[in-house]
């Protein structure tokens, strides 16, 4: 065998847990004191990675975590934060996050506009819990006016993991690439069992059925890339009164 091959800095020993606790003790004693205000973003495979975003990244879970966790039911909307839907689509967040926040449940968005908006008016006018789980962008997203209680992370994957993590229930309503990215994932760790199966409600049939069409034919018939009980792990409404009592039949809420 080739000794540079076995030399290779490919095998070297792996640290061991102390070395590992002492690394990350070190890390973040480094990093509470140095986060920046505002901070550049980090490249996909950065040569290094600054003590202080390990450390903001680590808060930011735990500082997530603890905000979710004092909400014992609750329903997670997602959907664009653009205002060109038609306005019938965004009175039905309204008034299924109203009829939600009714039945006990906090109304969780990303906090921004649009549909956001729409479900934390819903709760909120309802009298409810209205949360709004936003990220810091290059161009800030404002926070709605509607919420009891909010967060801004820095980090997007770390917002996400609370979105998903925080409901019995996700409600997607028409939206862009955000949407879809989250749609996904929520599918993903139910059909995986990364997650318990909790109902999925996609609104608004016209918006979705190409989509719904592409994965059946494509995913499912034509290259059976997912198993024919796949398509079951969401259910598509297009009125309030439907999602609202598949979703009071189906969760705590």
């Amino acid at each position: 065998m080739d000794e540079n091959l076995t030399n290779s800095s490919s095998q070297q020993p792996s640290a061991t847990p102390r070395e590992t606790a002492q690394r990350l003790t070190r890390v973040i004693e480094e990093g509470h004191g140095s986060v920046p205000e505002y901070a550049a973003p980090l490249v996909c495979k950065p040569d290094h990675v600054e003590s202080w975003r390990v450390f903001k990244i680590m808060s930011e879970f735990v500082e997530g975590f603890d905000l979710i966790r004092r909400y014992t039911l609750a329903a997670t909307f997602f959907g664009s934060a653009r205002a060109t839907l038609d306005s019938s689509v965004y009175k039905a967040a309204t008034d299924l996050a109203a009829k939600l926040a009714q039945e006990g449940c906090a109304v969780i968005t990303g906090g921004s506009a649009g549909i956001m908006q729409a479900a934390n008016k819903g709760a909120y006018n309802a009298g409810g819990s209205s949360v709004g789980l936003n990220v810091r962008l290059p161009h800030p997203q404002k926070e709605n006016d509607y919420l009891t209680e909010t967060f801004e992370f820095d980090h997007f994957f770390v917002r996400k993991v609370m979105l998903t993590y925080a409901s019995e229930v996700y409600i997607f309503f028409p939206g862009g690439f955000g949407t879809l990215d989250e749609f996904f994932e929520i599918v993903t760790l139910v059909q995986t069992g990364k997650i318990r199966a909790v109902p999925i409600v996609l609104y608004d049939s016209q918006y979705w059925n190409p989509l719904l069409e592409f994965i059946n034919t494509s995913l499912l018939k034509k290259f059976q890339t997912i198993s024919p009980k796949d398509p079951e792990l969401f259910h598509i409404s297009d009125t309030v009164e439907e999602a609202a009592s598949y979703i009071k039949e189906h969760t705590k809420c």
